[in-house]
């Protein structure tokens, strides 16, 4: 029985989505009669109708690509029953347009967000399958994602080559991470680099404790060298007792360019110590994916097509433990995989002397 699917990729881009492409498109072509429609820019080229018909030859070589050879975009969820400027009905576009490609299925790359509109298609009837990709690690029942191993790597070596110039110079250096609302990505790369200091999201910090433990480092070292991991989501306790609303109106009226750049700054008021930001930014993103993340993107991608093969829609593939299963849309769209601030890993950091600002 032929089978024609669609495969669009959305939110940020991240290594391993192409790898996770041709994961799907090998293990499909093997097992069934395939048909792929590539559709362009993520969900805008689902409601858009931009969308071409792929073969064989265009899923050869793309396994150590990094990015996305299908393009990519953010469009909000919570826009999508939003009839905006434009006037269109995005849902009833995003559908019009699957019918109009004549697909058995839509299997969707990307993270929470595109979870949430994988979930919202699944109940209007649509047969959607989710790959679960984000160096925020963020996404809900699945151990992993695929881009956060490799994001780790080069956030890791990022702290790596800090630490040789904060220590000649004997500065505090203050890298800032990615990661809004999870930490998962500072929490790991920060342990694995050496961080003197991990800040993030899921536990808000005091700037006294902060300095206390930069300052403590100097009197130990005698130096002032101190590398600080801060996640860009990271807020203070006065911060977290805040809404949303008043946060950002808050950070509105900041003269700093992020958290980071404030942080840096009381700590050399306060210390006296001279201190540095380092932000990596899209860095993070970019770039070959690391051979873990080409086998895990290619074991989604070849489990997704075992998905379709038996027709277990409106589900999304996750790792639990060293196996590859599935979870259903509904149970993982909306939720967030937060690092508990109990887990093990946080009291491993602090039994080796990782201050995490609390």
């Amino acid at each position: 029985m032929k089978r024609r699917i669609g495969i669009l990729t959305s939110g940020g881009d991240c290594p391993g989505l192409n790898a996770a492409i041709r994961g799907v498109a090998r293990a499909s072509y093997e097992m069934f009669d395939a048909e792929f429609i590539g559709i362009s820019d993520g969900y805008r080229g689902l409601i858009q109708g931009e969308y071409r018909e792929m073969h064989k030859e265009d899923f050869s070589g793309i396994l150590t690509l990094g990015g996305t050879i299908l393009g990519t975009s953010r469009q909000p969820y919570r826009n999508m029953r939003v009839i905006e400027a434009d006037n269109i009905d995005k849902v009833a576009a995003m559908k019009e347009n699957y019918k109009k490609m004549k697909l058995d299925c839509l299997v969707t790359l990307g993270g929470n967000g595109t979870h949430k509109t994988a979930n919202l298609l699944a109940e209007e009837g649509l047969n959607v399958i989710g790959l679960p990709k984000t160096i925020d690690n963020d996404i809900w029942a699945t151990d992993v994602t695929f881009g956060f191993h490799t994001a780790v790597d080069i956030a890791t070596e990022v702290i790596d080559r800090i630490h040789t110039t904060a220590n000649s110079h004997g500065r505090v250096m203050v890298i800032e991470i990615m990661g809004n609302k999870a930490g998962w990505l500072t929490l790991y790369s920060g342990i694995a680099g050496g961080a003197d200091v991990i800040l993030l999201p899921e536990i808000p910090y005091s700037l006294d404790k902060v300095v206390s433990a930069v300052e403590k480092r100097a009197k130990k070292k005698k130096r002032s060298f101190a590398i600080i991991a801060v996640a860009e989501g990271s807020m203070t306790k006065e911060e977290s007792n805040m809404k949303g609303k008043e946060r950002a109106a808050l950070r509105a009226k900041d003269k700093y360019q992020s958290i980071s750049y404030r942080l840096a700054d009381q700590i050399q008021n306060e210390t006296g110590f001279e201190s540095r930001v380092v932000v990596p930014g899209h860095f993070q993103r970019g770039g070959s994916p690391s051979p873990y993340d080409r086998v895990l993107a290619t074991r989604f991608g070849v489990y997704a097509a075992r998905l379709i093969k038996n027709e277990q829609y409106g589900t999304t593939v996750a790792m639990k433990g060293d196996t590859v299963t599935h979870n259903p849309l509904s149970e993982v769209a909306g939720k967030t995989k937060f690092v508990p601030k109990d887990c093990q890993m946080v009291e491993d950091a602090k039994d080796i002397g990782i201050a995490f600002g609390n």
